[in-house]
């Protein structure tokens, strides 16, 4: 994912700059090898949650304060004795209870915010699937109301408690900066009245010491997890309607995640010989595939923050399609390094994918102004001097 890309990037950053860097979070069998995984919390998952009532109920309570990682997170604490603690996506499986013991143990906390979680219970500012912004600037109650996570009820009232509750405890006051990748996303916080005076715009980096595209490519590009918010589904419906004036392949999709059957067989109806799926592939076969398009896609349906698939496509001179929501407005300018179209409207869509696909010489230039915007904004350098 997304976040946890950056996280090792910039840990990664730190080190080549002569700063000694360690991790604290979950235990999980994926995780990298790490100093001190024996003081991380234990493994749960919360999607699916457990279905008896006994299971639920000691995930809301680690949600709300988890004593495992605040142990583990003091033990850690005392043994390495950090200048700074950057925290990303700790709430649930880790909670604030880590920020509670950096405040202890006087360790300053900086947290890039990757999501919606401070001012709305989903994440994502979704209503079962439709945007809502229905608790900024209003109560966490609507939530429950409109049952917005998952259509549940008991989901639903457990996240809203979440938040709640973490407001009411004032559990985030510790944190000396939160870092918004996009600028969306700051207005989003200071609109909901949270940490007003904390909320700092910076936006992510990516590695611009890349290959870039040689020649025009050909074809279309999504790269990203296969969830609903995504609108991959509208993206294979205009590829479809691309299919007969183009022949041969119009669009690849990387990656993998709950709608990626449904979606294979979306694709096999519409377009079978227009569409294929390389499921999840490395980061180098990612690299490879993006240099081979012509333009990237990213036909969001919710407020995306800052994607680094984008940011990838700019370093590597392809432009970029996307929706006209959230951080995507900051990021892609059209006319200059891609374009914005209507979310959920494949003729739209498909009719800003044409140009790039029929005019070889459009994607070139623009390609060639998405790269100098990455090498200009999103470069690693800079970003690591902001970070200082």
């Amino acid at each position: 994912g997304g976040a946890e890309g950056y996280l090792l990037d910039r840990a990664e950053q730190q080190r080549a700059a002569g700063h000694q860097v360690e991790y604290f979070g979950m235990a999980h069998p994926d995780n990298l090898p790490m100093t001190y995984a024996r003081h991380f919390p234990s493994h749960v998952e919360f999607e699916p949650p457990p279905t008896d009532p006994r299971g639920r109920l000691e995930l809301v309570g680690r949600m709300l304060w988890s004593k495992q990682a605040y142990d583990g997170m003091r033990t850690v604490l005392a043994d390495f004795r950090p200048d700074v603690v950057h925290m990303h996506n700790i709430y649930h499986q880790l909670s604030p209870s880590m920020v509670r013991a950096c405040a202890k143990a006087g360790v300053p906390v900086v947290m890039t915010l990757h999501d919606y979680k401070l001012a709305c219970p989903t994440y994502q500012f979704l209503d079962k699937g439709e945007v809502c912004t229905a608790c900024v600037g209003g109560s966490l109650t609507e939530a429950v109301k409109r049952r917005c996570k998952d259509g549940s009820l008991a989901a639903s009232a457990i996240a809203a408690v979440e938040v709640g509750a973490h407001r009411l405890l004032r559990a985030y006051d510790p944190v000396s900066r939160f870092l918004c990748p996009s600028a969306f996303l700051r207005d989003q916080m200071v609109a909901a009245g949270l940490h007003t005076t904390k909320m700092v715009h910076l936006d992510n980096f990516t590695d611009t010491d890349v290959p870039v595209r040689e020649g025009a490519g050909s074809g279309v590009l999504f790269a990203g997890r296969l969830s609903r918010e995504k609108g991959v589904d509208t993206l294979i419906e205009a590829a479809a309607l691309l299919a007969p004036e183009l022949g041969g392949t119009v669009l690849d999709v990387v990656g993998d995640g709950p709608e990626r059957a449904e979606w294979e067989a979306l694709a096999q109806r519409l377009a079978p010989e227009a569409i294929r799926f390389h499921g999840r592939v490395s980061a180098d076969e990612v690299r490879t595939l993006l240099r081979a398009s012509r333009v990237s896609a990213i036909p969001s349906r919710w407020y995306e923050n800052q994607p680094l698939s984008v940011l990838e496509s700019f370093a590597s001179g392809v432009p970029v399609v996307g929706s006209a929501m959230g951080g995507l407005n900051d990021l892609i300018t059209p006319g200059v390094d891609g374009d914005l179209v209507p979310a959920d409207d494949p003729v739209a869509l498909a009719a800003a994918l044409r140009p790039y696909l029929m005019d070889p010489e459009l994607a070139q230039g623009q390609g060639a102004a998405a790269r100098e915007r990455a090498l200009v904004r999103h470069n690693p350098r800079g970003h690591a001097q902001r970070i200082e």
